[in-house]
């Protein structure tokens, strides 16, 4: 019994030690938030590889105007809860996380609001739609988004328009082939495209995927072998048919912005 008493206690006191040492190397390992010096700044946005407005710069550059730039300044004093208050004021900005590292890194992730298409309206509205349908205040950037011109009211930008471009980025053909939309004053869409001496003629916003796919099978088999410059003006509007029209081109369709 008595050395069952014993090696009880050694047992005891090896556990006993060996939860002071992991403690020890944790609290002697952890930065000390009052005297470590934010190193660096890591900006990830999320989704840089596609046509946004934001980047790395622009985010710095945003903070710095609100002397909230990080980089230099005792973690103790950097507060991430005002860095992401300022960058969510940006209309550009979706969503934001900031938060320190033990590294002394300062991070910030990013989502930011993506244009599908730019609007300049007859009635000299100018603005950008984004992804999810909702409209984006006119800015210094410039994004390669498609161009939609003509009769164009708000309304019609975000429930019509939005996702007419949503569908052409979506394809890498659409997304190459399209930099224009036109709409006519009776409702009518034409799109432009960046390749061939012709115009598109849709007809209303209704069926478009089927009006696109046989648009593309025009492409394919018909235009390769006529040539691409041979018709001024195709329609896809009605179902089973393809109405083609010789001709110059009206430029007055084109880039009218």
């Amino acid at each position: 019994m008595i050395l069952n008493w014993k090696n009880s206690m050694i047992v005891l006191l090896d556990i006993a030690i060996a939860v002071y040492l992991l403690f020890a190397i944790t609290v002697f390992n952890t930065p000390d938030d009052r005297s470590q010096i934010c190193s660096k700044v890591v900006i990830n946005i999320l989704d840089n590889q596609t046509d946004g407005f934001l980047n790395n710069g622009e985010i710095k550059k945003l903070l710095e105007q609100k002397n909230s730039y990080p980089e230099g300044q005792p973690l103790s004093e950097v507060s991430v809860r005002k860095m992401e208050d300022i960058l969510k004021k940006s209309p550009l900005v979706e969503s934001v996380e900031c938060y320190k590292g033990q590294d002394g890194k300062v991070y910030i992730n990013l989502c930011q609001r993506l244009p599908v298409i730019r609007i300049k309206s007859n009635n000299g509205d100018d603005y950008y739609i984004d992804n999810k349908g909702e409209i984006m205040p006119h800015t210094k950037y410039v994004s390669d988004r498609i161009i939609a011109t003509g009769h164009i009211q708000k309304s019609y930008a975000t429930k019509i328009l939005a996702p007419i471009a949503n569908e052409l980025a979506n394809d890498e053909f659409w997304q190459n082939q399209i930099e224009q939309i036109n709409i006519l004053e009776n409702g009518g869409i034409e799109l432009v495209p960046r390749v061939g001496d012709h115009i598109i003629y849709l007809g209303n916003h209704t069926h478009l995927t089927r009006k696109l796919e046989r648009m593309r099978m025009f492409y394919k088999y018909g235009l390769q072998e006529a040539g691409w410059n041979k018709y001024s003006y195709i329609s896809v509007e009605f179902d089973n048919q393809i109405i083609c029209r010789k001709g110059e081109r009206k430029e007055s369709n084109k880039n009218k912005i």
